[in-house]
């Protein structure tokens, strides 16, 4: 049976959690996959030798950007927005060897500033102080227990975005994370982008409009209004072997634990639209089938508090 997932549904329940989101993005998930975006880049015109200005001279004192900086440690790949201090998008690598490895403890593992990148763009340890959010992982420290030098460079601020704790990062997305490790009992590969969005909602005089915090002193990291994941679940290693996708979008907010994953789930052209990345363009559509399909998207909720107070799962200070 097909699922009619709106994003007007996931607006919906966003907004009973305190979050809104808009449903200008796309209009449902059905059975079958959208097409790909491919992109259409136009070359610029050429500029004659007879122009009275050159713009382009500006090049001489440097380019002002923007600029992505690459994130590339042994667990994670991605690229970071020096405006929002924040990742763009972090990609990670899941197969049942390494869920089954344990040479990482998070014990001994600090939060961290990262020095690959410059001081004046980097997010900072005292951004988040009494910020009344947690340092939420993107790629999460338990995808990373093969090494501790692979569990210590999750705890990058470059793989942070400010989270609301209790409800969000310490329960329902926990579980998220969780869902996703599962998936390797079934597929032999999956890859996870995961990110933050900034997404309009519709205020009382009709018209939408983006709206989130920034923390720190001076407010530096911008809070953003939800997350995201795309799923790549891998049927095998062969060019020509099916690829699982799901795409899911959470508000970052309290979501009770009862609530089901698949409310969540958005086609992966909608995270595309918002986000503005490009996620499967090079995938033939042949290849794609739906993860939804294929496996119960539902999460086992554990009992992550406790945990908590372990010391195995840390927020924000």
């Amino acid at each position: 049976m097909s699922k009619k997932i709106t994003l007007a549904v996931v607006a919906a329940a966003s907004a009973a959690t305190g979050a809104g989101i808009t449903a200008l993005l796309y209009s449902r998930v059905s059975s079958s996959l959208p097409p790909p975006i491919t992109s259409k880049r136009t070359s610029p015109p050429l500029v004659t030798s007879t122009a009275p200005v050159d713009p382009a001279g500006l090049r001489q004192y440097g380019f002002p950007g923007p600029i992505s900086d690459v994130l590339q440690s042994f667990p994670l790949w991605g690229a970071y927005d020096r405006r929002l201090r924040n990742p763009v998008w972090v990609a990670e690598h899941l197969t049942p060897a390494s869920l089954a490895i344990r040479d990482g403890d998070r014990q001994n593992s600090t939060f961290h500033e990262d020095e690959t990148l410059p001081p004046m763009f980097r997010a900072k340890l005292t951004d988040y102080f009494r910020s009344g959010y947690d340092r939420g992982h993107q790629v999460p420290a338990a995808d990373a227990k093969w090494s501790q030098e692979a569990m210590d460079a999750t705890f990058a601020l470059s793989n942070m975005c400010p989270q609301v704790g209790d409800g969000f990062n310490r329960d329902y997305w926990a579980h998220l994370e969780s869902f996703c490790r599962s998936l390797t009992h079934r597929y032999p590969s999956v890859r996870i982008v995961t990110g933050p969005l900034y997404l309009p909602k519709r205020d009382p005089d009709g018209k939408y409009r983006v709206t989130y915090e920034v923390i720190g002193d001076p407010p530096n990291v911008a809070v953003p209004t939800h997350f995201y994941k795309v799923i790549f679940a891998e049927h095998g290693t062969r060019p020509t072997d099916r690829v699982a996708l799901a795409a899911f979008v959470l508000p970052n907010a309290r979501i009770p634990n009862d609530h089901r994953l698949a409310d969540w789930e958005v086609p992966l052209e909608a995270v595309e639209r918002a986000s503005g990345l490009e996620f499967a363009s090079q995938l033939d559509p042949t290849r794609r089938t739906r993860l939804c399909q294929e496996v119960k998207c539902d999460l086992v909720v554990r009992d992550f508090k406790n945990a908590n107070r372990n010391g195995s799962r840390k927020g924000s200070t």
